[in-house]
């Protein structure tokens, strides 16, 4: 049974969400002034926070295997470096292929210096609201990891969520390791929407 503190924090989550996804689109044009109201009570009610996310491959063992693994991903409707951090797992667009999406580790945000291993290539330094991604297995080589390295800085706009528990298999799951105040953020949306039974079909599913 949730504790009644942990509902509160879930639901000063789930408006916090609703009034940032209700601000975007109110900015974009897509919400009158007369309905904006409207827009954040029906995000409120009506959303959840997560969505579930399965991913296959190499790159993030070993928290994601070969045979693949479901997540729990929260929701970022406004992916900043105030609401996603270094260290996070985060899931975003493929650069090289909007259709599909990544998982990977986020190494750096902007104002970070990058520099690379090599002497010929000169530092650089992050772009506002562009980040650095990569993977987690680092018995991959630079093209197999497929990650910054590859293809470079990511806009941060690219980050639909980030993840926060994964179900390799029905008796091997559990919390993702993030940073520290993503990972406090992020305990009452888990034992909130947490359902590894549905998770487990979805994962049998793919």
């Amino acid at each position: 049974m949730v504790a009644l503190s942990t509902w509160f924090r879930y639901i000063s989550n789930k408006f916090d969400y609703s009034l940032c996804l209700s601000g975007k689109t109110y900015i974009n044009g897509k919400v009158a002034d007369a309905e904006i109201i409207h827009a954040i009570w029906r995000n409120f009610l009506h959303g959840r926070l997560t969505f579930l996310h399965w991913n296959k491959g190499e790159e993030m063992a070993p928290l994601i295997g070969p045979h693949g693994g479901t997540l729990l991903v929260r929701k970022l409707p406004v992916p900043d470096p105030t609401r996603v951090r270094i260290g996070d797992v985060v899931v975003l667009k493929d650069p090289l292929n909007s259709s599909n999406f990544l998982v990977r580790r986020l190494a750096a945000i902007e104002g970070y210096e990058m520099a690379s291993t090599d002497e010929k290539e000169e530092s650089f330094v992050l772009e506002k609201e562009h980040c650095w991604v990569v993977s987690d297995n680092n018995n991959l080589k630079t093209k197999e990891a497929y990650d910054s390295r590859t293809f470079g800085p990511v806009n941060m706009i690219d980050i639909v969520g980030r993840a926060i528990y994964c179900l390799r298999n029905a008796v091997d799951h559990g919390p993702v390791n993030n940073s520290d105040i993503s990972t406090k953020q992020d305990l009452p949306v888990i034992e909130v929407e947490l359902d590894v039974d549905e998770m487990a079909k979805n994962h049998k599913a793919s």
